[in-house]
């Protein structure tokens, strides 16, 4: 069972993106539009493409750790912050499946990793360029534009 899009926007994807002082509409819309064509909000969160709502894989997150968190101390803190004090250490990838706010999180982190223009909250067309590019690099933009009408539909819930 799926998270319903408004309460993953309000309980996990902005709390997140607070905490991360990266808070946006548009950092919200990308997220939200993200967890939809990735993980179906939620439906499928673990199924050998990756873990959690953004299905990122073990060697992404490695990857953002050493060389995109290691050179700033003060977010590494931040983020470890928000995993699980014991699980974390003894199975780090597990935290993005199990814990939403830090899987959310690490998803924003790879996005500003890319230091790629946010479009804005309604260009759901650039949003799916970055999704693109961050999660699904041989996916099709019409899969992120499938996904946001089946599980947000409503474009307004990306302003």
């Amino acid at each position: 069972m799926g998270i319903a899009a408004s309460d993953l926007r309000q309980h996990v994807i902005r709390p997140a993106l607070l905490y991360l002082e990266r808070h946006s509409n548009e950092a919200e819309a990308l997220l939200l539009g993200a967890a939809a064509c990735q993980s179906a909000l939620g439906n499928l969160l673990d199924d050998g493409h990756g873990h959690g709502l953004f299905r990122i894989d073990a060697r992404r997150h490695q990857t953002l750790w050493d060389n995109y968190l290691a050179r700033d101390p003060e977010l590494a803190s931040r983020v470890r912050g928000l995993a699980s004090q014991h699980a974390f250490l003894a199975a780090p990838h597990l935290e993005l499946t199990v814990n939403l706010r830090y899987s959310c999180a690490i998803a924003w982190l790879l996005v500003e990793a890319e230091r790629l223009p946010l479009p804005a909250a309604d260009d759901h067309i650039g949003q799916a360029r970055v999704w693109r590019r961050v999660f699904q690099p041989h996916g099709h933009l019409r899969d992120f534009i499938t996904a946001w009408r089946a599980y947000i539909g409503n474009p307004s819930l990306a302003a």
